[in-house]
Order: structure tokens, then C-alpha cells, then sequence
């Protein structure tokens, strides 16, 4: 789509987004139309990573609220499509992040932000980011308009890939970030995903797409780097990834410090995304199998997904020649928390390139690390030799690769 294209498209949707709610109109939207006034000023700013560098942050609401408007640093769930599904760039995890300990939140004394510790998940496995909380007002536009304001029509749920998945992936969502805050299930079959309802207003840390800092420590238990991120503070009931009746911790936790957290407001909902199927790349329960049994059922490529644009993805080189969406596949799926070091060789810069069809068809089929098998990709013979030493090294460290599960991507000697 051209420049001049997109931007027609975009205020089109706007305008339709005007017309819902029109004065003598009776229907009801819950959420608030990208045409609305942002507010004069933010309550809060990222100098600190921006230095003045071209950046409009996203002061629209983006939902309502009990018939409140509410900003995108609330962290608003209204319905489980508004999760988009990505792939590619390292992120940060602060679905745990609130108390002392590991990966605690705290307020910035002066500002309406929380410096939260967070998790640094590597680059290769699906990542999630909720519509209603894109911290950059021109990404939010352009997702909305791409994916319509409740994110149906992208993955994984549409065939579209997001914007905000490319933006991320580029690094371009909030310039001066090492990486941005979203959603992962990679670190479920460690610390499994639960949460717990406030329904008192207080303050909680919005972390979805916000800007983070690597500070050169790590997680022992995990094996993964702590980030730092700076979260916008929201006042308003939410819900915590945790089970407070387990931990002994209160919603208010006192002491400065403050939980990372959202809001789901449908029944039933949740502040992790949820699909009927499963999630391609992911761990534990809510992810998709590998192909099987060995040699594997190769099932046909779905109609709507083009093989060659599959397998050009595949091929896009690190810089040392090696092809990386073959190398993530071999190590990705067969990972565990003992392999970041080995996640992050085979799948380093992968986001530097859409890989929007690899995960359109694995979202389809429902099998991880398939797609290459699926389309009939094949690596180059310097590819070969690199998936050869990384399964090899997979298997020293007591890890099953795939190439024994079911003889896919198993290289070639060097």
C-alpha cells in the first residue's frame, strides 16, 4: 500500500469510527473513536530514552470504561481479540513484575511512572500486544486501521500481520528502547500464567508497549537478562498476573512498590491472550505440537498463504551468512529454560525482517516449527552446518532436539 494509499485508508476508518457515534445514533461502542481529541498534555514523558527524537505518544482513549474514557496506558482488555500475535525481536516480560524480589516495580518519585525489572525474552518465539495499549499514536492508527479497533482482523485471529508487530520488530515503536514491553507465554512451564481480580480502584504499572533498558543482570532461576522498563501509572481496578491466594501478597503492596497489571473487562476475561486452538512457538499447554510422528504427516499449505514469500523469509541471512529462520526453528521448539544462550545464537536478528507468513501459516495448520517443512524450504549448506553444531549442542545439555522427535531440521555435518 503507498504512503498516500495508507493514509487515505486510515482516515476512511476514522471517519466510519465518527459516524458510530454521531449525535442521535443508537449504537454503542465500547471502545472510543480514533478521531477523539487527545489530551492537551501526557501526565507523563520518555525523554529519558526518546532524548527529544521524533515520537508522538498515544494520548487518545482507546476504550471506555464504565462509560469513562480511558488512555492506552490503562491496559484495557475488552475482548480476546484484542490480542495481535507477533514474531521476531527480543521483548520484555513484566507480566510478573510488581513486588520486591527479582523483578520489582516502583514508583518514580515526581513522575506518574514505575520503574519496573522485567524479563527479557530472546528473539524467535510469538509475542502478544493488546491493541487498546500502543503507546505510539502512529503505530496505534495504523493498527486500528489495518486490523479494525478490536484487532479481529489481524493475527491470530485474521490473516493480517499488525503494523505494531513490524514496529516492534524494527525497533522504531519508541525510539531510544532496547526492547518493549509485551506479552509472552515463554516462561509458562517455569512460572505458570494465573491472575487475580482487584476490584478496588488503585494505582498499577500499564507496562504493554513500554520502553525498555537493559541493565546487565540475570534471572539465576531463569537463565534470562532483567530489563528495566518504565511504566505508565494508571489509577482503576485491575487484575495482576498472579494467585494472591497462594502468595500471601495484597493488590496495594505498599513500600513504594506497585504491580505491573491490566484490565480485562468482558466475562470471564483474562490479561493474557487465550486462543481456541493453540499459539505456534510457545510452550507448555496453550502451545502448538511439532509435526509427527518420525518421519512427520506433512499436511498442504493453507490457500490463502503463499509458500514463496514462506520460504524468502526463511532465507534472510544473519551476518554471518547463516540463514536464521531455520536455525530458530531447530532450537526454538525443543528449548528449555537451561537453553536461552542457545535461543538467542540460533534466533538473533530475526525480527530485522517480517516473518508475517511463517506465523500466518503455523497459526493456521496449528503445528510449531513447521513451516519450512510445510512450504518444502530448504537451507543452504551453511545452514546446514550451524543447525548440525546447534543440535548437537542441544543434546549435550540433556535436550532433545527436533531432528530426534520427528527427523526435521536435522543439518549436515560440517
Amino acid at each position: 500500500m503507498t504512503q498516500k494509499n495508507k493514509w487515505y485508508h486510515r482516515v476512511l476508518v476514522i471517519g466510519v469510527l465518527c459516524l458510530l457515534e454521531a449525535p442521535g445514533r443508537s449504537y454503542s461502542v465500547d471502545h472510543v473513536s480514533s478521531a477523539s481529541k487527545p489530551s492537551a498534555s501526557a501526565p507523563f514523558d520518555f525523554d529519558q530514552f526518546t532524548k527529544h527524537r521524533p515520537f508522538r505518544l498515544n494520548t487518545l482513549p482507546t476504550t471506555v470504561v464504565d462509560g469513562t474514557p480511558t488512555p492506552a496506558w490503562a491496559d484495557i482488555v475488552l475482548r480476546p481479540e484484542n490480542f495481535l500475535a507477533c514474531k521476531g525481536a527480543p521483548i520484555a516480560l513484566c507480566y510478573y513484575s510488581g513486588p520486591a524480589g527479582v523483578t520489582p516495580c516502583e514508583f518514580v518519585p515526581g513522575e506518574l511512572l514505575a520503574h519496573c525489572t522485567c524479563y527479557e525474552i530472546p528473539s524467535g518465539p510469538s509475542y502478544f500486544v493488546d491493541i487498546n495499549a500502543i503507546l505510539n499514536l502512529e503505530v496505534y492508527l495504523d493498527t486500528v486501521s489495518t486490523c479494525g479497533h478490536d484487532g479481529s482482523n489481524c493475527l491470530p485471529r485474521g490473516q493480517h500481520p499488525a503494523p505494531v508487530c513490524d514496529a516492534i520488530n524494527k525497533n522504531i515503536l519508541i525510539p531510544g528502547a532496547d526492547l518493549i514491553s509485551t506479552f509472552s507465554l515463554f516462561l509458562e512451564p517455569e512460572i505458570p500464567i494465573s491472575q487475580t481480580t482487584c476490584t478496588t480502584p488503585a494505582s498499577y504499572a500499564g507496562c504493554m508497549t513500554a520502553p525498555c533498558k537493559r541493565t546487565g543482570d540475570t534471572d539465576p532461576a531463569t537463565g534470562l537478562p532483567l530489563v528495566q522498563c518504565a511504566c505508565p501509572i494508571f489509577d482503576g481496578p485491575y487484575q495482576v498476573g498472579q494467585d494472591l491466594g497462594q502468595t500471601g501478597l495484597q493488590c496495594v503492596l505498599g513500600d513504594n512498590f506497585v504491580w505491573s497489571a491490566a484490565f480485562a473487562t468482558f466475562e470471564d476475561g483474562t490479561i493474557f491472550p487465550t486462543t481456541p486452538t493453540c499459539f505456534p512457538d510457545a510452550p507448555g499447554a496453550s502451545g502448538c505440537p511439532l509435526l509427527s510422528p518420525n518421519p512427520p504427516v506433512i499436511p498442504s499449505p493453507p490457500a490463502d498463504v503463499s509458500c514463496k514469500e514462506v520460504c524468502a523469509e526463511y532465507k534472510r541471512r544473519n551476518q554471518a551468512g547463516v540463514e536464521i529462520g531455520f536455525t530458530c526453528d531447530a532450537t526454538l521448539c525443543t528449548a528449555t529454560q537451561n537453553d536461552f544462550d542457545l535461543v538467542q545464537e540460533a534466533c538473533g536478528g530475526l525480527g530485522k525482517s517480517s516473518v508475517s507468513a511463517i506465523l500466518q501459516l503455523e497459526t493456521e495448520v496449528g503445528f510449531s516449527c513447521a513451516a519450512s517443512q510445510i512450504c518444502g524450504c530448504e537451507p543452504k549448506k551453511k545452514t546446514n552446518a550451524k543447525i548440525f553444531v546447534l543440535n548437537h549442542r542441544q543434546r549435550a545439555r540433556g535436550i532433545v532436539p527436533q531432528c530426534d522427535l520427528n527427523g526435521t531440521l536435522c543439518g549436515a555435518q560440517p
